[in-house]
């Protein structure tokens, strides 16, 4: 059960504390700039990728100093850094990916870099987008267990695809039963769980569940 983590170049003031996950975590990715803020904490890099168009000669060298393998890639290509990233992470073959600096900055590398999480789900791979205030993971139709998380205390359930059909919530200060939401729909924002753990489910459509924290 191999755990990858990828970190891109979203800004660093968004990033978590990535020691906080190294225990859970067996292999870590950079792109581009994202090697940086992997390096610059001590934690040993195995893939630093992309064009490297974001980072100094300063940040080149504490990544040179703490990389197993560096690929440069030219800066005009068809693919994103992330996307060159993840098909490295791919070929480790994990059964789950966090990424890390990819929310916050330009919104269509943000947007791009969630619907990521729908190529990632279809090879039968687990993904987490983790920021400073943000949890959010992809799930597809059946009964899913979520666990209360002191450091994002709400959670919303929002469609990714047109409707979402089905919904049970149990366990929820707003319990919900045999319910269909929409783009567009509030109904299942801010929710809180009433203990350590909630079930939810439903039968069609993907639904994007997010874990959050009012930013201070």
């Amino acid at each position: 059960m191999k755990v990858v983590a990828i970190v891109g170049n979203g800004p660093a003031s968004l990033v978590p504390d990535l020691h906080l996950f190294k225990g859970e975590i067996d292999s870590w990715i950079g792109a581009d700039r994202g090697a940086y803020l992997i390096a610059e904490k001590g934690i040993p890099v195995e893939y630093a990728v992309g064009d490297f168009d974001s980072i100094d000669e300063h940040e080149r060298q504490v990544i040179s100093r703490n990389v197993s393998y560096m690929e440069k890639h030219p800066t005009e290509k068809d693919e994103t850094d992330m996307e060159i990233a993840l098909n490295q992470a791919y070929a480790m073959e994990p059964s789950k990916i966090y990424l890390f600096g990819v929310t916050g900055g330009r919104l269509d590398h943000e947007l791009i870099n969630i619907q990521l999480l729908y190529t990632i789900q279809n090879k039968g791979i687990q993904a987490v987008i983790v920021d400073q205030s943000n949890q959010i993971e992809m799930l597809s139709p059946g009964t899913h267990t979520i666990e209360n998380h002191r450091t994002y205390p709400y959670i919303s359930f929002i469609p990714f695809t047109k409707e979402v059909e089905g919904i049970y919530l149990s366990g929820f200060h707003y319990p919900l039963s045999n319910t269909t939401i929409s783009w567009g729909s509030t109904l299942c924002i801010s929710n809180k769980l009433l203990s350590k753990k909630g079930t939810f489910s439903f039968d069609k459509g993907i639904v994007l569940l997010v874990k959050s924290c009012d930013t201070i």
